[in-house]
């Protein structure tokens, strides 16, 4: 019994000294994970891998790809008018007809005078067949009566024999008369019919038909109008609709002078419409070459397609072209770079919550992150708070910060 008195008494001093190591372990363990008393919370965020690309993006709105006020070349009063606001049409439809009267007539008076010019062509050949048959009539005469003066001198006089060669030479100018005027009446049929294709001519601009497949955005004139022949541009005539293509629209974007190296035929071009709350895509379709003097700005064109017609000409747009691109880069953001000192660095907290700063080579820069080419590894942290009461060696309480998705950015 005392034995068992003596083990007891032996055994809780070496039970409360157990207990005593466990609390002491914990202490340090949970010691090591709390931060220590005093020490300054910063915001960090870790080093990640991801995409980084410059952008330009720049505020435009739509275009038609083409748009033209139709007017009628010939003056005449509106007979019909076969489109309003709001229609589609196609290439080489009836748009509007013209009412000219006075065309009619001269349409017919040009007809009468190819009539004649034909009838004149007729009696020319027929003038030119007589004076070829009267000619081939005296130059037989005179062949055979100079024939006989050879033969039998004294039995032809001389006087009938040069009387017979002058009949002879004026049929054969009777001949290149009859020709002559036979190629005049010819000449002036096709001068007739010139005039008449003219005036048919005409009379086929007193129908307006639409150049290229659009729609109807304005309608200046109804039936019955006086319509100007719009033959001069100094002149304010009226046109009679205006008619745009949007199946394809035309962006305009000003690029600035730091993005025009980098602009290419066929760029895509991320088009974000505000409001439809949707992002379409275009192309680089064709760019100036050169900057405006004056707004040191190049003239970039963009071709979105939009067969279905869901944007409008005037919309709003904000359109992004990427610039440069750099793919699975090691990336922090915008305010962990500390540019105070000649060369760029960052600082980083070590595994043993230390400040340490780092160098580092900045690569791509867009709107929120910056890649780093060399200085810190995938996971690092890196402060991103306020950095002017940090040391090196510091010890701090780090507090992550998650960081967003990288955007683009707008140089």
């Amino acid at each position: 019994m005392n034995r068992l008195n003596t083990l007891s008494t032996l055994a809780v001093p070496a039970l409360l000294v157990w207990a005593a190591g466990t609390m002491v372990a914990c202490s340090r363990s949970q010691a090591k994970e709390r931060a220590p008393e005093g020490a300054v919370t910063v915001a960090v965020a870790k080093v990640v891998r991801g995409d980084v690309a410059q952008t330009l993006t720049v505020a435009a709105d739509f275009a038609p790809y083409q748009e033209v006020d139709l007017h009628a070349k010939v003056a005449g009063y509106l007979k019909t008018i076969k489109v309003d606001v709001g229609d589609r049409v196609k290439a080489g439809q009836l748009l509007a007809v013209l009412e000219v009267p006075e065309l009619r007539d001269d349409l017919a008076e040009d007809d009468a005078a190819v009539r004649r010019a034909q009838e004149e062509i007729n009696r020319a050949q027929a003038d030119l067949a007589r004076a070829e048959s009267a000619h081939e009539v005296a130059h037989l005469g005179a062949t055979r009566l100079s024939g006989v003066l050879k033969a039998r001198p004294n039995l032809v006089a001389q006087q009938d024999v040069d009387e017979a060669g002058g009949r002879d030479r004026i049929a054969e100018a009777q001949v290149t008369t009859a020709q002559a005027a036979l190629a005049g009446a010819r000449q002036q049929l096709e001068i007739a019919k010139a005039a008449q294709n003219k005036t048919k001519t005409l009379i086929g601009y007193s129908e307006i038909t639409a150049p290229f497949a659009g729609v109807i955005t304005h309608r200046y004139a109804d039936v019955g109008a006086m319509i100007q022949a719009g033959t001069s541009s100094q002149t304010q005539t009226m046109p009679v609709v205006r008619l745009s293509q949007n199946d394809v629209l035309r962006l305009v974007i000003r690029a600035p002078e730091s993005a025009v190296a980098r602009i290419r035929l066929g760029q895509t071009v991320s088009l974000t419409v505000h409001g439809l709350q949707r992002t379409f895509t275009g192309k680089v379709a064709r760019f100036a070459g050169r900057l405006d003097t004056e707004t040191r700005t190049m003239r970039v064109e963009v071709d979105v397609p939009n067969a279905d017609y869901t944007l409008v000409p005037g919309m709003y747009v904000d359109a992004a072209i990427v610039l440069n691109e750099s793919k699975d880069a090691l990336t922090v953001p915008v305010e962990a770079i500390d540019r105070s000192q000649p060369s760029p660095r960052v600082y980083t907290v070590t595994s043993d919550r230390r400040v340490e700063p780092k160098a580092v080579a900045l690569g791509l820069e867009s709107g929120d992150r910056v890649e780093l080419t060399s200085g810190v590894a995938a996971g690092d942290l890196v402060v991103i708070g306020n950095r002017a009461q940090l040391k090196a060696g510091q010890v701090v309480s780090p507090k992550i910060i998650e960081a967003g998705p990288a955007a683009n950015g707008v140089q």
